[in-house]
């Protein structure tokens, strides 16, 4: 296997194990007719996630993003340093 391929697996296993936390948050957000989306996963290892529907417009989404996903992303998955709205 290539040094490439192996960076390609790495990065596939990051992202599917991202998105196993943010399926386990989802429902807890959609509860409160909102949701999110993965938008990326930089080299940095900042999540970029999109907020939307009642979270767009929710006062406490910058709490739900810091205390709720990134306090559960950090633990679960530690390459992630921190979590972004876009």
């Amino acid at each position: 296997m290539t040094e490439l391929s192996t960076v390609t697996i790495n990065k596939n296993s990051l992202y599917q194990r991202v998105q196993a936390v943010l399926e386990r948050i989802r429902p807890v957000v959609q509860s409160d007719n909102g949701d999110l989306e993965l938008v990326e996963i930089t080299a940095e290892g900042v999540v970029r996630i999109r907020l939307l529907g009642a979270c767009v417009r929710c006062p406490s989404s910058s709490i739900t993003l810091k205390m709720g996903i990134e306090q559960n992303l950090r633990k679960a998955v530690p390459e992630v340093v921190s979590v972004e709205q876009v």
